[in-house]
C-alpha cells in the first residue's frame, strides 16, 4: 500500500479532483517504470511469523536497513513505520501483516528497475540474517492462521481491519496474508490513459495465470493456483474488480473520479492522527457535511490517500498500476514489469493489445477474471485458453521492447531478455503453483515447510 500523502492543499471541486489525475499526463520521453514488490518475513528457526517489537522483530529490520541506505525513517507518532530515500529514489513500507514492501523509485529502464530489485534483496538479506530471518517469495502467507499473523502498529490498518468484516469475508486474508508484485506506468494524455487501462483491465486475468504462485493455505493445498486472486473476489465488492464502466463511451478523468466519490472512505488523517469515518463519502467531505466531522473540508492528502483504497485490477492515480500478479522470484518480478511496459510503452504493442481484447464482452471479462484463480492456463474466453493469449501478450511485448532499444550500459542487451522467464513458464503450460504442488505432494510428501527453503529470496 501506498505511503499517505502529505498535501493540505484544499479541495472542493469534481472539477480539481479531475484536474489532479489529469496532471499525471506526462510526453512519451518522460515516461518511467516503477516497480513494487511484497515479500513475506518469517523466522529462519521454525518458519514462524515475525513480530514488530522485540530485538529480532520488524522494527529492528526497519532499524537496520535505516542504517545501512542511510534513507529518512518514516515514523508514527514515535514508531518507524518504513523507510525513504529523499533523493528521489524508492520507500520501504510494512504491510499489515509485516509484509516487507519496496515501492522502486521511478526510472527509465528495465535495467535500472531490476538493477534496484537486486540491490535491495542483497540489502535487506544484509541486514536480516543477522536477525535470523528471511523472506519468501509466495503470494500468500503458506502456513500460518490469521490469528498467528502480527498487525503492524500503522493507525490506518486498525480502522481497516475493522471495517473489512462489514463488507466481505476474505478482506483480512487480504490485509494479513497476501503478497503482490506491481508495476507503476505512465500515461501522455487522457485518451491514453483510457486506452491503457482498458487493455490492462482485460489482460489482467492473463498475468494473474502467468503469475498465480499462491496455492497453499495453512499448510495445505487451497484449491487455488492464485488464491490471493480469488480473495480478492471476496474483500469488498465496492471498491475492487474489472471497472466495466472503463470500457463505456464517455470513459476519462471525470469517469474515475465518479466511481472514486461512490466508493466509502476508510479514513482521513490530520497530522499524525487517523481519524476513523469508515463507510462515509467523499462527496460528503468535499462538500463540508461530513456527518463525524461537520464542518471538516477535503484536502489534496483526502483525495490522494482515498484514491490509494480503491483496489481495481488496474488502479488509476496520476498512474496507472497493474496489480493482477503474484509475488514471486526475482526474475519474476522484473518480468511482470517488462511485460507491461513493452505492452504499454511502445504504440503498436499497445494496439495490437487492444485488438486482442476489444470485441470482449463485459460478462465474458468477468467470467475470465472469475475463472483464472482456480484454472490458470485453462481459463478460457471464446473458446480460447489463456496460455495462447498469455503466448501473445509475451510475443507483442517482446517485439515492443525491442523496439524502445533501451540498451543495458554493460552487456549492450535490450530489455526484451526480461520477458525469458515468463516464456518459459508459458511454455511449459504449468504455473508457478503448479510446479508448487507437484513438489508438495512429491518430493516435499505433504510437508509445507521446504517451501520456506526453495522460495527463500
Amino acid at each position: 500500500m501506498a505511503r499517505d500523502q502529505i498535501d493540505m492543499t484544499p479541495i472542493e471541486s469534481r472539477a480539481e479532483l479531475a484536474a489532479w489525475l489529469e496532471a499525471g499526463c506526462k510526453p512519451d520521453a518522460d515516461f518511467r517504470i516503477g516497480t513494487e514488490h511484497e515479500k513475506l518475513p518469517f523466522t529462519l528457526s521454525g518458519h514462524r511469523p515475525v513480530p514488530y517489537e522485540g530485538p529480532r522483530g520488524i522494527r529492528a529490520l526497519l532499524e537496520g536497513m535505516r542504517h545501512l541506505l542511510g534513507w529518512e525513517p518514516i515514523l508514527e507518532g514515535e514508531t518507524i513505520i518504513g523507510l525513504a530515500d529523499v533523493t528521489g529514489g524508492g520507500a520501504i513500507s510494512l504491510e499489515p501483516g509485516g509484509q516487507f514492501e519496496l515501492s522502486g523509485a521511478p526510472v527509465a529502464t528495465l535495467h535500472q528497475t531490476c538493477g534496484e530489485l537486486a540491490a535491495h534483496l542483497v540489502q535487506v538479506n544484509e541486514v536480516a540474517r543477522p536477525l535470523g530471518l528471511g523472506f519468501l517469495s509466495l503470494g500468500m502467507s503458506p502456513k500460518w492462521t490469521r490469528a498467528e499473523t502480527p498487525m503492524m502498529p500503522k493507525g490506518r490498518y486498525k480502522i481497516m481491519a475493522a471495517y473489512m468484516p462489514k463488507v466481505g469475508k476474505l478482506g483480512l486474508d487480504m490485509m494479513f496474508r497476501t503478497c503482490t508484485v506491481q508495476v507503476n506506468l505512465d500515461f501522455s494524455s487522457e485518451a491514453d490513459m483510457v486506452k491503457k487501462l482498458r487493455v490492462g483491465l482485460a489482460l489482467q486475468p492473463v498475468a494473474t495465470a502467468i503469475f498465480a504462485n499462491s496455492p497453499f493455505t495453512e499448510g495445505r493445498p487451497n484449491g487455488f493456483l492464485s488464491f490471493r486472486s480469488e480473495i480478492w473476489r471476496d474483500t469488498d465488492p465496492g471498491r475492487t474488480g474489472m471497472l466495466p464502466f472503463a470500457f463505456e463511451a464517455g470513459m476519462g478523468f471525470e469517469r474515475y473520479v465518479d466511481y472514486a466519490l461512490s466508493v466509502p472512505m476508510y479514513f482521513i488523517k490530520r497530522g499524525a492522527d487517523y481519524i476513523d469515518v469508515a463507510g462515509s463519502s467523499f462527496r460528503d467531505l468535499l462538500a463540508g457535511k461530513l456527518p463525524s466531522l461537520p464542518g471538516e473540508r477535503a484536502t489534496i492528502s483526502d483525495w490522494a490517500n482515498h484514491l490509494s483504497t480503491l483496489f481495481p485490477e488496474v488502479r488509476l492515480k496520476r498512474y496507472l498500476e497493474m496489480r493482477g500478479a503474484d509475488d514471486g522470484p526475482r526474475e519474476c518480478i522484473c518480468a511482470l514489469s517488462a511485460l507491461w511496459t513493452g505492452l504499454l510503452y511502445d504504440q503498436q504493442a499497445l494496439e495490437a493489445a487492444w485488438d486482442l481484447v476489444k470485441g470482449w464482452t463485459a460478462e465474458e471479462r468477468q467470467k475470465l477474471r472469475d475463472e483464472v484463480p482456480r484454472l490458470g492456463f485453462n481459463a478460457v474466453i471464446r473458446e480460447r485458453k489463456i496460455r495462447g493469449l498469455a503466448r501473445d501478450m509475451i510475443s507483442l511485448a517482446r517485439v515492443g521492447l525491442k523496439r524502445r532499444r533501451r540498451l543495458d550500459y554493460y552487456s549492450g542487451q535490450d530489455e526484451s531478455y526480461f520477458l525469458d522467464p515468463i516464456e518459459e513458464i508459458v511454455e511449459s503450460g504449468k504455473t508457478p503453483a503448479e510446479v508448487l504442488l507437484a513438489r508438495f505432494s512429491g518430493e516435499w510428501n505433504g510437508s509445507i515447510e521446504p517451501v520456506f527453503d526453495a522460495l527463500k529470496y
